[in-house]
């Protein structure tokens, strides 16, 4: 069996996520390779070559491929895919952009945000917003497959496989890349985070999520929100956490007056240790929670400043 991945990164440097990727192909079992599409991204395939497990990276480069459009990656991809027998990306913004529209040309059914192989063939993966897990085996000749990086391990690296370089689409293509504009900040990205701290309505407004911010600034954490708190206006959407929002898994997930919907829940109950602080001791974060403090957050976050 020969598995392709296609590597997640910003033409600089290569996402976690792709390692975590490869772990499940690996699981999977067979042959694995790595697709490195990208514009000036040599460094990157030079960094997924050194991934345990890795068979060879193909390396295609050219201006098309810049952003990773779903067209270009499509014209890309469905041609190599005589080769290989399942496809698997990270369930990113990206992933999730152009998989699907592979699948299709490929005319296969998409498997999509897996949290476990159980088979070659068999795959489970988290329904009606986490609350129930479905496992699904699918009889596709290709399987495609997107995976929920915050399920798996990190594959090391340590690996030394071959780069070979592969033909980028030349276009044109119906879309374009237009632009961007992405939030600047000093502390680690949402989903990459070792440590998150996330507020909720219980914050009561925009200007005292500062008392979150200096905490997480001592503990090198994330702010994260939940979707009130961004519905509220108290901080930007890209801050959200949950089903429609990011999934995290950090080592550590503290939650500030965040009642703990389950739509929130989706989006952090894999972190490793979770602490809750809501003065309503019925709140359903406490049920997910392994530390739990029932206190007026007004009160406890200085404290906890104080003591850090």
């Amino acid at each position: 069996m020969a598995i392709l991945v296609v590597g997640e990164h910003d033409n600089a440097h290569l996402s976690d996520a792709t390692n975590k990727t490869v772990t499940a192909a690996i699981k999977i079992g067979g042959d694995v390779d790595i697709l490195i599409a990208g514009e000036n991204a040599g460094d990157v395939a030079a960094e997924a070559a050194k991934i345990e497990g890795v068979r060879k990276v193909l390396h295609a480069d050219g201006a098309s491929l810049a952003k990773q459009m779903a067209e270009a990656m499509q014209a890309l991809i469905v041609p190599l895919m005589g080769d290989y027998d399942a496809l698997l990306a990270p369930a990113t913004t990206n992933g999730k952009n152009y998989l699907p529209r592979i699948a299709a040309a490929l005319d296969v059914m998409q498997i999509s945000e897996i949290i476990s192989v159980e088979a070659p063939d068999t795959f489970v993966r988290p329904i009606y917003a986490g609350n129930a897990m479905q496992t699904v085996r699918s009889t596709d000749k290709i399987k495609v497959i997107t995976v929920r990086p915050t399920a798996f391990e990190a594959a090391k690296t340590g690996g030394g496989a071959s780069v070979t370089s592969i033909d980028a689409p030349a276009g044109p293509f119906k879309s374009t890349f237009v632009g961007e504009e992405l939030t600047k900040s000093d502390r680690p990205e949402l989903t990459a985070a070792k440590i998150v701290i996330s507020g909720g309505r219980g914050m009561g407004s925009g200007e005292n999520f500062v008392m979150i911010e200096r905490i997480a600034d001592k503990l090198g954490a994330a702010v994260g929100a939940s979707r009130a708190a961004v519905d509220a206006g108290y901080v930007p959407n890209d801050y959200q956490v949950g089903q429609t929002g990011k999934v995290v898994a950090p080592e550590l997930y503290i939650a500030v007056g965040i009642s703990g919907a389950i739509q929130h829940l989706a989006g952090m109950k894999d972190s490793k240790v979770i602490v809750a602080i809501n003065k309503d001791e019925d709140a359903p974060i406490f049920q997910v929670a392994d530390y739990g403090l029932v206190a007026d957050l007004f009160k406890a976050l200085p404290e906890l400043e104080d003591a850090l």
